[in-house]
């Protein structure tokens, strides 16, 4: 009998992953995210063949497929969550190399590599995936306060976390106890967790516009509530005094919970205000936009040249030097060295360059 449930519990998780991957590419077209994220389902229905008992007694080469997603479906994992969470991420062929390194495995042992004699790649593997795991969950709660799309927001928390503890939970049964000594109603649990997961995951679907979560929009979205009140002018007005005109962006350590103190506002209607109002996705990446913008016009201004750029930097509201460094080069293509050269013989000698003329 509880053979029959696991079975059954496979075949329905299977099922569902699967309709994921397809519902998946289908809303999220050709992002990114939307790819790695149909990979993922994917892997995960392969993972759900090969954790059935018994499995590894099996060496088929048909189940080379299976067995190769089943494998770098944690890689997958660690990119889907880069990819989602970090518009500017983009899969590099150093990603691949990384995932080649763990599906690559059940080939050699497909081709009859005795494991025994390579006893430290299992172990390997399977701290290797914790250790992904980990990565996947400091992705998912790094900068969680800040993130301003709401739905990705309530649709991170479990299909990531839960999809992290159930990998954390099942690497370390595999390393205290062997997957080959796995009770079968352990299998059983591990067959219903994944049943879950897959069922949540596709009932949101059914109600979520994924676009919208994993894909930025080319205009402010419109509510996802259809309750909640769109942003005023006047609330949109006194937002933008307090980020251009008093350039509370310059204060130490600015948080959205501070910004939302000084409008007055819930940290939740912020962020619907910031997104729904102006387009902004991220609020960090909203108030470095802010940033970047006045420590251009400083560099710019050939009455600064002299200003060094650290100081221009911790000016602008960026803690230090680093950080700055890495953001002026991924908005602008160029160092803030190299902008204020180019700035510098574009500017008339002698004369104030208009980028300056707000400071």
């Amino acid at each position: 009998m509880l053979a029959l449930v696991d079975t059954g519990l496979r075949g329905a998780a299977i099922a569902l992953f699967l309709l994921i991957a397809l519902a998946t590419l289908r809303q999220g077209r050709s992002q990114p995210a939307a790819r790695l994220g149909a990979l993922l389902s994917l892997g995960a229905a392969a993972y759900a063949i090969c954790s059935t008992p018994g499995h590894a007694a099996h060496r088929s080469f048909w189940l080379a497929p299976i067995l190769v997603l089943c494998t770098g479906n944690i890689v997958v994992f660690w990119l889907f969550a880069r990819a989602v969470f970090d518009e500017r991420f983009r899969p590099s062929v150093w990603h691949g190399l990384l995932w080649l390194a763990f599906a690559i495995w059940p080939l050699v042992w497909l081709a009859g590599v005795d494991f025994t004699d390579l006893s430290l790649v299992p172990i390997a593997l399977r701290l290797g995936a914790i250790v992904l795991a980990v990565l996947v969950l400091v992705q998912t709660v790094k900068d969680w306060r800040g993130d301003l799309v709401e739905g990705r927001r309530r649709l991170r928390l479990f299909i990531v976390v839960a999809s992290v503890l159930h990998t954390a939970i099942t690497g370390s049964v595999d390393l205290s106890i062997g997957p080959e000594h796995v009770p079968p109603w352990l299998h059983a649990v591990n067959a219903a967790a994944l049943a879950t997961i897959a069922a949540v995951i596709a009932a949101v679907l059914l109600h979520a516009n994924l676009e919208a979560v994993i894909a930025p929009p080319v205009a402010p979205p419109a509510p996802a509530d259809p309750e909640e009140e769109p942003p005023s002018p006047a609330l949109l007005a006194k937002l933008e005094r307090l980020m251009t005109v008093e350039r509370i962006y310059r204060g130490e350590g600015l948080t959205i919970g501070a910004l939302a103190n000084r409008l007055e506002l819930s940290e939740r209607r912020l962020r619907q205000v910031i997104n729904q109002g102006l387009g902004h996705r991220n609020f960090s990446d909203y108030v470095n936009r802010h940033r970047l913008a006045d420590a251009r016009q400083a560099l710019a201004d050939p009455a600064q040249a002299a200003v060094p750029i650290v100081t221009i930097a911790l000016d602008s509201g960026f803690q230090s030097l680093g950080p700055f460094n890495r953001a002026f080069k991924a908005e602008s293509g160029m160092t803030p060295t190299e902008f204020r050269r180019t700035s510098a013989k574009t500017s008339p000698e002698g004369s104030p360059n208009p980028e300056s003329a707000r400071r």
